[in-house]
């Protein structure tokens, strides 16, 4: 199996460019099953999720081709198949987006209940509160979901789709792209704000569709007949912007300039930086200095929807502040399970205790490398960042996760200074078909 061998203790220095959003291309790409012409996507992310999603979408009937590095262009071509396999779609939570568009576009969808990182229960029930308030008619058969439009049409409904932990991104995606095609107007309420939702609105306004309120927690959908064509640059992921920030800060002496990011899309991660004592700098809208000069000092924060501070965030900065001179609490509003890389950190010498929805870090003066697992995408990040800050050699192993979000992330912090090898049979094998 492959893994990262980290030697820890290098700061980082130089640039790195951030790539396309993961959370923003998937949407994206199962919005094209709308599509009645050809759809092309740039700045997309050479990631694992990523070739999940096109593989299911060239099982249900698309093309679905890179052409050339960060363009993919996709075509529906037949409609005689609307099953998405548990095989593929056991691999991704994500593989729940192509459900709305099969059951609005096909009047039929067969979708596996999906799989993805392990850090707790994230039900898919406000996905179907939202398709059925369209009308669609919804039951489980062995472990798949099976949706129907009467008639071959969903209808315009109003529906709120706030949850116990707040908006919900997935169920926002899903509905709003079946209203795209449903008879007549639907409300959505309680929608998610995330710029990854905004960017999904435009690209389908310019495939067609008539969508209101985007930025805004209060969608209104206006059904058309059809969609066509369109085209679409995909955001900056402010996820991996926020990663490399949060590195920078970690390392003593790092001075890294990010670039191609959305400044304003990272406000509550930068905020919180500042206040631990790392030095943001923003040079314009789309770049950032970060540097790490004093001492950390310990912070509070509670993730919760944007533009709060992104839950996808909260492993990183836990291995920062666990060299933080003193106490901070981290609070999980979004999955409070999301605790996994807890453990593993404190094999390398963290002192971080898990009390309800809360993490209670007490700042060390040091971190040891040994050998540690990933459990999900960005604990392996976040362990990741803690080897590049411990003394001696950190080793990741199941890096499978890692590789569903970061493209090249060993060779991007390779460049900025860091002691980071991939290692394993796989590794030399992946590079070439890459």
């Amino acid at each position: 199996m492959e893994k990262l061998v980290i030697e820890g203790g290098r700061p980082l220095r130089g640039t790195v460019r951030v790539n396309g959003a993961k959370n923003a291309v998937l949407p994206l790409l199962a919005a094209t099953l709308l599509s009645e012409g050809r759809c092309v996507l740039r700045n997309v992310p050479d990631l694992f999720d990523v070739r999940t999603l096109l593989d299911i979408l060239r099982e249900v009937g698309l093309t679905a081709d890179w052409r050339g590095p960060g363009t993919v262009v996709t075509r529906v071509e037949r409609h005689d198949c609307s099953v998405a396999r548990y095989e593929l779609v056991s691999k991704m939570r994500a593989s729940i987006y192509v459900l709305g568009p099969l059951l609005a576009r096909r009047g039929f969808a067969r979708v596996s209940l999906p799989g993805g990182c392990a850090f707790g229960l994230r039900p898919v029930d406000l996905h179907l509160k939202g398709l059925r308030a369209l009308g669609a008619e919804i039951g489980l058969d062995h472990g798949d979901i099976v949706a129907r439009a009467p008639g071959g049409r969903l209808r315009g409904a109003r529906v709120f789709l706030g949850g116990p932990m707040g908006s919900s991104v997935g169920a926002t995606a899903n509905t709003l792209m079946a209203a795209c095609l449903a008879d007549g107007k639907s409300v959505i309420e309680g929608a998610a704000c995330e710029p990854e939702i905004d960017e999904l609105a435009h690209f389908l306004n310019r495939m067609g569709a008539t969508i209101e309120g985007i930025g805004t927690p209060r969608l209104v959908i206006t059904g058309v007949p059809a969609l066509g064509g369109a085209a679409a640059h995909v955001v900056p992921d402010r996820i991996e912007a926020g990663t490399f920030a949060i590195a920078a800060g970690l390392l003593p002496g790092s001075d890294v300039r990010i670039e191609d990011l959305r400044v304003d899309h990272l406000s509550a991660v930068f905020d919180k930086l500042a206040e631990a004592g790392v030095e943001v700098t923003v040079e314009d809208d789309s770049a950032v200095r970060v540097r790490r000069t004093g001492e950390l000092r310990p912070v509070h924060v509670a993730t919760l929807p944007y533009p709060a501070y992104p839950t996808d965030c909260q492993a990183q900065l836990v291995s920062m502040l666990s060299l933080a001179r003193g106490i901070s609490v981290v609070t999980e509003k979004i999955y409070p399970d999301r605790f996994h890389h807890l453990a593993e950190l404190n094999r390398m010498g963290a002192d971080v205790q898990k009390e309800g929805p809360s993490a209670i870090i007490r700042g060390v003066d040091r971190l040891s490398g040994c050998d540690v697992e990933a459990s999900d995408l960005r604990a392996a990040a976040a362990l990741v960042i803690a080897g590049m800050a411990a003394e001696g050699k950190t080793t990741v192993h199941k890096l499978h996760h890692l590789d569903r979000g970061y493209e090249r992330f060993e060779e991007r912090l390779q460049a900025l200074g860091a002691s980071i090898e991939r290692q394993g049979k796989q590794a030399a094998a992946a590079r070439t078909a890459a």
